[in-house]
């Protein structure tokens, strides 16, 4: 059975607090007993094994119980955040065959849908009388990739047991690191701690009204945290790790954010849709050098390129080209630096700029740029030239408004004072939109209406 492992810890504690939502507590009993419910829900629904099903949902009690049924019942299943934009995009590349809507009050409505599921990667689940998740990238910087996986080796990791910490589910249902906390704080009796709202002050609100103990973030949230100052009007002392991932962190938000939190352990983490997460041990809390891998993982650099091999890693693409070498390695395209057993990670090769044979990458650029003034976001990008090839362009929100000319040329001025010439942005564009998605992560291409 995929989840008796997690069946056993929730029967030796049914008493205790498995899910906290909306100021409402639910206890390990009650989740047995949800679980239950849908078990025979999904009998009486028709749903057989190996249909894929849609959850479009946030956590909360029904749809952590549900899904933990659709794995038992050895569903593909696929989950979807309210926020999502291209939904129905999503639904039609990964064949969904049945839908379920979880909304904001939990109340739950289904739908038996057209396709029909026949992926080759589907056909092999089957096969093996698996459950499947089916995870797509952000697609920030393009189209949405989705990743196939064998839901029962992802759930390997979790029979270990760990420290059980109080850890606030930040991260989304549709993103493996919100997932990945799930899974970890039941399997371990810990309480899963949703959010409703993920701004600042409510982040920072929930933390001192729960005593959370670890946040998993985002640097674009921490850079937003950091700016809005909310952790000065919570009591946060109960906090004992920050971790941050999903993105590369900009080093001058790191050194801030450890100016902020000195007593709080940051830790950076490493993860993505198609390995799952590694473990990681940053060097120290104001270090962007940081190890990988752990139980199920091997990695190693080829061309200042990360690749990785684990008992976790998908099956393949749904909608893109084979990212595996010929000897089983995901190729994950972020650069890397190494120095010893710990590695830096740069950015996505695939983002990086090129002036004139002059390599940089984008975080290097919004490390310097976010120490100026006035700066809520800021996100830097290529441009193609006739005749560098490439040209630093950048994307900026103003936390209050000023003269764009001004702010433009006295930004001009601090960075041909901060960086080398290269790196100086030739373009940049004052937007009054935010410059992230809904799973806090930085655009790096998109369309939009640049404020003069």
């Amino acid at each position: 059975m995929s989840i008796g492992f997690l069946l056993e810890t929730f029967q030796k504690n049914t008493e205790k607090n498995a899910i906290v939502w909306k100021d409402k507590i639910f206890c390990y009993q009650w989740l047995i007993d949800k679980l239950n419910y849908w078990c025979t829900e999904l009998i009486e629904l028709e749903i057989k094994s190996g249909t894929l099903v849609s959850i479009e949902a946030d956590f909360s009690p029904n749809s952590i119980a549900l899904l933990l049924a659709l794995i038992q019942h050895k569903c593909l299943i696929m989950p979807i955040h309210y926020s999502t934009k291209n939904k129905g995009k999503i639904k039609k590349i990964a064949q969904a065959e049945y839908l379920f809507i979880i909304d904001r009050e939990d109340q739950v409505t289904s739908t038996s849908l057209t396709q029909t599921a026949d992926h080759e990667y589907y056909e092999r689940l089957k096969t093996r009388n698996h459950p499947g998740l089916i995870l797509f990238s952000s697609g920030t910087s393009g189209e949405p990739k989705g990743a196939v996986h064998d839901f029962v080796n992802l759930l390997e990791k979790f029979k270990k047991k760990r420290t059980s910490l109080k850890i606030v589910n930040f991260l989304l249902f549709d993103h493996w690191g919100g997932l990945n906390t799930m899974f970890h704080t039941l399997s371990n009796a810990g309480t899963v701690l949703t959010l409703n709202n993920r701004s600042p002050d409510a982040v920072c609100e929930f933390i001192e009204k729960y005593e959370i103990e670890v946040l998993p973030t985002s640097p674009t949230f921490i850079n937003l945290l950091l700016i809005s100052e909310a952790y000065k009007r919570y009591d946060l002392s109960s906090l004992k790790i920050i971790s941050y991932g999903t993105e590369p962190m900009p080093e001058s938000s790191l050194q801030r954010l450890n100016d902020v939190f000195s007593g709080v352990k940051l830790l950076q983490t490493y993860g993505l849709i198609e390995v799952g997460v590694l473990r990681s041990k940053s060097k120290s809390s104001n270090s962007l050098w940081v190890k990988v891998g752990g139980e199920g993982y091997q990695t190693r650099v080829v061309d200042n390129l990360l690749e990785i091999k684990a008992d976790s890693t998908m099956l393949g693409y749904l909608n893109a080209p084979n990212p595996f070498t010929e000897d089983g390695w995901y190729q994950t395209g972020d650069s890397v630096e190494v120095n010893g057993d710990y590695i830096k990670i740069l950015g996505r090769k695939s983002e990086m700029i090129n002036v004139g044979g002059e390599k940089v990458y984008p975080a290097e650029i919004e490390s310097v740029i976010q120490k100026f003034d006035n700066i809520s976001e800021v996100t830097a990008f290529a441009e193609k030239h006739p005749i560098t090839g490439q040209i630093v362009c950048v994307k900026i929100k103003l936390i209050s408004f000023e003269n764009h000319k001004d702010f433009k040329r006295r930004l001009k001025k601090y960075c041909r004072e901060k960086m080398p010439s290269f790196q100086v942005p030739v373009k940049i564009g004052l937007l009054t939109e935010k410059l992230h998605n809904e799973r806090y992560k930085k655009l790096r291409s998109w369309k939009s209406n640049e404020t003069k």
